[in-house]
C-alpha cells in the first residue's frame, strides 16, 4: 500500500473526484479555455452587461438554496461570481449546480467561468454566471487565513520554511509575496533598457567552466564524463566577458546564475543572480557616474519614486552618491590608518577591534574583515566605498596616483555591498603576478583564492583596452527595492536542506486484521468487514478511526450503506 498518509480534507476531496468522474466530467480537461478577461482589467474598466470569459481558483463559496456566490482569483485579482441554479442550468437537468458546484467543488478549484458583469445592491462588481466548467480538481486544500471579529488574523501562511518549500502554495494565498517577484522581473527589464539605450549587447557565457575564475570563492565541481575532465559550476563570469571586450565589442553585459559552495544566511544563498557589464575605453569614476544614474533610474520604473522604505531606514537613490575612500572609512569607524601597514600589523588591528582571524588570511582578507566587521553596516545612504588596497582586488588596475591602491569601488545600501566595479586590470605581465599571489595564497589553506587562468592571460596578450566593470547582486537590490531582510524571500525557491519525507507506519495487529480482511475486494459494506474481524467493539471503533487517520480507508455512505474503501 501507498505510505501517504491522507488528511480527512484529503480523502474526502478523492471521493468528491470519484463523483466527478461518474458524472462523466473530465476534472483535468485538456482543451483550451477562451480567457478573454481578468479580474482587474474588469473592475478597472466595468461595463454593465459586458459578456465576460474568465478562470482561476475559487477561493470562498457562500452557498443559499438555488443561488449562491462564490470568489474567483486569477492572476491578477479576486471577482465575485453570483451563480443561480435555473440560469446555470435552465434545462431539467440541475446537477451541474446541485452536485457538482453545491457538493463536489472545493476552495482551491480551478474553474472556467462565463457571464454578464454587473454590480450588487452594495456597489460590489460581480459576474453573473452563465456557464461553469471544471479545469483542474485541487486534491489538497488551501491554508486559508481566518479573520475573527476584532479583524485578528489566524491561520495564516507564515511559517518560512512551508513558504519556502511551498512557494506555489505561498503566491496563491499570500498576493504580497507575487507581487515581490513582479517587481524582480520589472527590476531586470529596466536595467536591460537602460544598458540597451547605450547600445550595450547582452550575453551568455559558460556556466560549466575549466577554470572557476573572476572571484574569490569556493566553487562546485563536477565532473564531464566524455571529456573525462573536471568542470566547475561558475563562481562569476567575469573573465569571459573581458574575453569579449578583447575581441572587439565596446559594451557587453549579462545577467548570470553564479554559484558559490559556501554557508546560507539572510543575505547569501549557494546560487544567485548577478548582472555584470563591461565597457571599454571608460574607468571607475565614470561607471560610478553610470551605476548611480542606472540605480536612480530602476526605481523609478519599479517603485515610482526615489525615495524608498527599508526596514525603519527611509533611503533616497537620488543621484549623486556620496564617496568615500577605503582608508577614510576605516579610520572614520575604527581609528586605525591602513595605509603603509604590513600584516602583522593588520593582525594586531583586527584583534584590538575583536576580529578573529586565523593563519591563512592574507593583508586583503584582514582589511576586509575591518571593513566588513566595523564600517560596512554603518552606510545606510547610497555610499561609493572607493581605492581599494591592492591586496583586496586581484582582477583591477592599479590606482594612477598611489600604486598600492587600485582603482575599485563598491556601491553601498543600508549597510550591504550592492555594486562591485573596477577600473579593469590589462597589463598581461602585472595580472599574472597578482594571480601568483593568489596562488601563494591558496598554498597557505585559502581556498577562496583565484586559480590561475591561462587562457585569459593569453587574451590580455592580445590587447584589451582601457575598461571599467561592474557587478550587482541582482538579488540583494530586489530585496532593496522590496523592503525584504531576506535573500529567500526574493527566490521563488531558494536552496533549503533535503526535505524528509519518508514515513513509516507502524501497524498494530488489529489494523492488519481489519486490512487483511479486504483481499483483493477493494470496497465493501461496514457490515460485511465487521462480520469478518474478531474483536470488540471498543476495539474495532478505535482501529477503524486509527486507519481513516492513517488514509489507509475511507468510510463514506451510499445509497444509505456504510461502505469502507481500502486506499491502496
Amino acid at each position: 500500500m501507498s505510505s501517504q498518509i491522507l488528511s480527512e480534507q484529503e480523502a474526502q476531496r478523492r471521493e468528491s473526484l470519484s463523483k466527478i468522474i461518474e458524472m462523466g466530467i473530465n476534472p483535468f480537461p485538456a482543451e483550451l479555455y477562451p480567457v478573454t478577461d481578468y479580474t482587474e482589467d474588469i473592475k478597472q474598466h466595468f461595463e454593465e452587461g459586458k459578456l465576460v470569459c474568465l478562470a482561476g481558483r475559487m477561493m470562498s463559496q457562500r452557498i443559499m438554496g438555488k443561488a449562491s456566490f462564490a470568489e474567483l482569483q486569477d492572476t491578477k485579482g479576486r471577482i465575485q461570481l453570483y451563480i443561480n441554479r435555473d440560469e446555470l442550468c435552465p434545462y431539467e437537468d440541475k446537477s451541474l449546480y446541485n452536485d457538482l458546484f453545491k457538493r463536489y467543488l472545493d476552495l482551491g478549484d480551478i474553474i472556467g467561468v462565463k457571464g454578464v458583469l454587473f454590480t450588487t445592491q452594495v456597489g460590489e462588481t460581480s459576474v453573473h454566471v452563465k456557464e461553469l466548467v471544471l479545469l483542474s480538481k485541487a486534491l489538497k486544500p488551501l491554508p486559508f487565513p481566518k479573520t475573527d471579529a476584532d479583524g485578528r488574523i489566524h491561520d495564516a501562511f507564515t511559517d518560512p520554511e512551508l513558504r519556502f518549500r511551498q512557494r506555489y502554495v505561498d503566491l496563491l494565498v499570500n498576493p504580497e509575496v507575487k507581487n515581490t517577484f513582479i517587481k524582480r522581473s520589472k527590476t531586470i527589464s529596466s536595467m536591460r533598457r537602460f544598458f540597451e539605450e547605450f547600445n550595450y549587447l547582452e550575453v551568455e557565457t559558460p556556466i560549466l567552466q575549466p577554470i572557476p575564475g573572476g572571484a574569490a570563492a569556493r566553487p562546485f565541481i563536477t565532473h564531464h564524463n566524455a571529456l573525462d575532465m573536471p568542470l566547475y559550476l561558475r563562481i562569476a563570469n567575469e573573465l569571459y566577458l573581458k574575453r569579449l571586450i578583447v575581441g572587439g565589442f565596446d559594451g557587453v553585459f549579462e545577467f548570470a546564475k553564479d554559484f558559490r559552495n559556501e554557508g546560507l544566511d539572510r543575505t547569501h544563498n549557494t546560487e544567485f543572480t548577478m548582472l555584470e557589464i563591461y565597457v571599454a575605453f571608460k574607468d571607475y569614476n565614470w561607471m560610478m557616474d553610470f551605476t548611480e544614474k542606472m540605480i536612480e533610474r530602476t526605481a523609478i520604473d519599479v517603485c515610482g519614486t526615489t525615495e524608498i522604505v527599508v526596514g525603519e531606514n527611509k533611503i533616497s537613490l537620488k543621484a549623486p552618491f556620496k564617496r568615500v575612500t577605503m582608508r577614510e572609512a576605516i579610520i572614520e569607524f575604527t581609528g586605525f590608518d591602513i595605509d603603509g601597514k604590513n600584516e602583522s600589523e593588520l593582525r594586531d588591528a583586527c584583534a584590538l577591534n575583536g576580529i578573529t582571524t586565523d593563519p591563512s588570511m592574507g593583508k586583503g582578507k584582514l582589511i576586509d574583515e575591518l571593513f566588513g566587521e566595523k564600517c560596512e553596516g554603518n552606510y545606510i545612504q547610497p555610499v561609493f566605498i572607493t581605492d581599494y588596497p591592492i591586496e583586496m582586488s586581484p582582477l583591477c588596475k592599479k590606482h594612477r596616483d598611489n600604486p598600492e591602491l587600485t582603482e575599485r569601488f563598491e556601491l553601498m545600501i543600508n549597510g550591504k555591498e550592492i555594486a562591485n566595479a573596477y577600473s579593469e586590470l590589462n597589463d598581461h605581465i602585472d595580472q599574472r603576478e597578482r594571480f601568483e599571489e593568489q596562488m601563494a595564497l591558496s598554498e597557505k589553506g585559502d581556498d577562496e583564492a583565484m586559480f590561475i587562468d591561462q587562457d585569459f592571460l593569453r587574451a590580455l596578450e592580445y590587447g584589451m583596452p582601457p575598461t571599467s566593470g561592474m557587478g550587482i547582486g541582482i538579488d540583494r537590490f530586489v530585496m532593496l527595492l522590496t523592503n525584504n531582510p531576506s535573500i529567500q524571500e526574493v527566490l521563488f525557491f531558494p536552496q533549503m536542506r533535503a526535505e524528509n519525507n519518508a514515513q513509516i507506519i507502524t501497524f498494530t495487529d488489529e489494523e492488519k486484521q481489519v486490512l487483511a480482511t479486504f483481499n483483493n475486494e477493494k470496497i465493501q459494506a461496514i457490515t460485511a468487514l465487521r462480520s469478518k474481524v474478531d474483536m470488540s467493539n471498543k476495539a474495532w471503533d478505535s482501529t477503524t478511526k486509527n486507519l481513516v487517520k492513517l488514509g489507509c480507508i475511507q468510510i463514506y455512505k451510499s445509497d444509505d450503506v456504510v461502505m469502507v474503501k481500502r486506499n491502496d
